[in-house]
């Protein structure tokens, strides 16, 4: 009879907080400069029509990174419901990536795909704003593999270049 298992991995997150004297419109105009955009769905058909990995590298590449190397997939607004709760800021999680980043971790453990994409949240601040994130390889390294810690190092070196490209860090 076969029996379903259970893993547990404990590790542990390390979430940075950017506090930044630039507005809340500064540093998302700073983020579009330096990203492109697309759906995982758009990514998907892509994927679905390409004849090879180099083709589909290839094509995600010219329609849709950005000049750091970043697109971002989605942004989720919770500034309008948490307002009705007497919170009264702006606030915008923000889902970034790219899956020629995602892929040379995913190589080396598919887990690592949990966290892939990654994910901000921008809040505004008076003056200023601040940007949250956790750094990707906190979370996809949770066991002894030294090429998948090689690629979410690089990870983090990218995703913490933009974010001091934006945030004026």
């Amino acid at each position: 009879m076969n029996i379903a298992t259970q893993t547990a991995h404990q590790f542990t997150g390390v979430r940075l907080q950017i506090d930044s004297p630039l507005a809340f419109d500064e540093v998302l105009r700073r983020l579009h400069e330096q990203t492109g955009e697309s759906t995982v769905p758009l990514i998907n058909e892509i994927a679905a029509n390409s004849v090879s990995s180099q083709e589909f590298d290839a094509e995600v590449t010219r329609r849709f990174v950005g000049r750091s190397g970043f697109m971002i997939f989605a942004k989720i607004e919770h500034s309008t419901w948490i307002s009705r709760y007497g919170i009264n800021r702006r606030v915008l999680r923000i889902i970034l990536g790219n899956p020629l980043f995602a892929i040379t971790m995913m190589r080396e453990d598919i887990s690592a795909g949990l966290f892939a994409p990654v994910e901000t949240l921008l809040v505004e601040n008076e003056p200023g704003s601040t940007l949250y994130f956790v750094r990707p390889s906190t979370l996809m390294v949770t066991v002894d593999n030294p090429p998948l810690q090689v690629a979410a190092l690089e990870l983090d070196r990218k995703l913490e270049l933009l974010v001091s490209s934006i945030t004026g860090l």
